[in-house]
């Protein structure tokens, strides 16, 4: 069972326990098509009910937290954690806030906070073939690619491609840092 979500800073963001207040937000932001449409369990239309209803069911074995820019809540990432000692994790952004490096940050923290606080020894996690934004975000962090699959898509109401991903815990996890990626000359 996980522990009781903690607030997670960042430099820019703070990543903090959800509350039944954020569900507007949410219904808002993930209701997008551009934002559902790349999530497993998000439907289409989304609706605050159903972010209300996801909130009150939430797992013990899962972990979100909303991602707050300057008080306001510009997505969500989280972590499914496994009895192996690993989990998969999970993020989105909301459309007005694409291309800022929000997405990475907020990842990067809760990657962090997994290795550091949890002590997880895997950390797994994908994304659909039509969505290289996600794809350059994983890699930033230093997820090496494990494989494909297909997963189900509750927007679209298909099985679609993904790419998965999987880090391992560093020796030194104290120390753990996303892997920065070397420019081309």
């Amino acid at each position: 069972m996980l522990a009781k979500p903690t607030i997670l800073k960042c430099k820019r963001l703070q990543l903090r326990p959800l509350t039944n207040e954020d569900a507007p937000q949410i219904a808002l932001l993930a209701g997008e098509w551009d934002i559902a449409r790349m999530t497993d369990r998000i439907p289409y239309p989304y609706q605050e009910q159903d972010a209300l209803k996801w909130i009150d069911g939430l797992p013990a074995e899962e972990q979100v937290f909303a991602i707050d820019l300057d008080g306001t809540l510009i997505g969500l990432c989280g972590l499914m954690e496994r009895k192996s000692g690993e989990a998969e994790i999970g993020y989105w952004i909301g459309k007005p806030w694409w291309g800022a490096g929000y997405a990475t940050e907020a990842t990067s923290a809760l990657l962090s906070y997994c290795f550091k606080h949890r002590k997880l020894s895997r950390l797994i996690c994908c994304h659909y073939i039509d969505n290289p934004a996600s794809a350059r975000v994983i890699q930033k962090l230093g997820f090496e690619e494990s494989g494909e699959c297909s997963a189900w898509c509750q927007a679209r109401r298909k099985n679609v491609l993904a790419i998965t991903y999987e880090l391992k815990r560093p020796r030194l996890a104290f120390l753990w840092r996303p892997a920065r990626r070397r420019r081309a000359a």
